[in-house]
């Protein structure tokens, strides 16, 4: 069973997909609109997201990569061209599979697994401490002095990705391919991030405990020194 957000116009192509997603024991949210999606997203993000490329407010290839910015759930597109230029080019802007309209449920549910199985075999599979912070990639849980962290997808995967490499100065440029998955892209949205998760930590960039800034370089995570 997985959490899925089904980003679909046409009521009665949705109405259709849910029933039968929702009969193979899925659970099945759905918008109509991409920035409808990208809230959903934003709020809480589902297992995997099923994108129509023919959107009414926003093209789903610029969709897609908006979608990028904010998470790395995976993304099944669904176009009506078999044109394998845009394929390609799709799956370079993050897609993690396609398919192409008209197609069954059971092909859709097969994609489903598919992505679901390649997503949770790439998760890594310890819990990782330093100092007062413990980050369970498994079970997608991060604490800090014993209290549990209220964080992001995106935040999550960041101190996860941080929390492995402690000590390291971790570039922007990996931080994008690593945990955003892209190949390029803007450096404010890292550091928008980054100013999250300070706050969540508890700490600023000119008061850091954790997160210390290497200027024109990246990020290093440290544990505090000992008082």
């Amino acid at each position: 069973m997985a959490t899925v957000l089904l980003v679909e116009d046409d009521e009665f192509v949705r109405s259709a997909i849910i029933r039968d997603l929702t009969g193979r024991s899925h659970v099945v949210r759905s918008a109509g609109r991409a920035l409808d999606a990208l809230r959903e997203v934003a709020h809480a993000a589902p297992d995997v997201v099923v994108l129509d490329l023919g959107l009414p407010d926003l093209d789903g290839a610029e969709a897609l990569k908006m979608l990028r910015a904010i998470s790395d759930v995976p993304v099944i597109v669904a176009t009506a061209r078999d044109d394998e230029a845009e394929i390609v080019r799709l799956l370079r802007d993050g897609a993690d599979d396609y398919l192409v309209k008209p197609f069954s449920g059971d092909h859709l549910n097969a994609r489903l697994e598919a992505v679901l199985r390649r997503a949770r075999a790439a998760a890594p599979s310890r819990v990782v401490r330093v100092g007062g912070l413990v980050v369970d990639a498994d079970r997608r849980e991060a604490r800090l002095d014993g209290t549990a962290l209220d964080l992001t997808r995106r935040e999550f995967d960041l101190l996860a990705y941080l929390c492995a490499r402690p000590d390291r100065v971790v570039s922007r440029k990996e931080l994008l391919t690593e945990v955003w998955r892209q190949s390029y892209g803007d450096d404010q949205t890292i550091d928008v991030h980054l100013s999250w998760l300070r706050r969540k930590l508890g700490e600023s960039a000119s008061r850091p405990r954790y997160l210390h800034t290497v200027r024109g370089v990246g990020v290093r995570l440290t544990a505090p020194a000992a008082p």
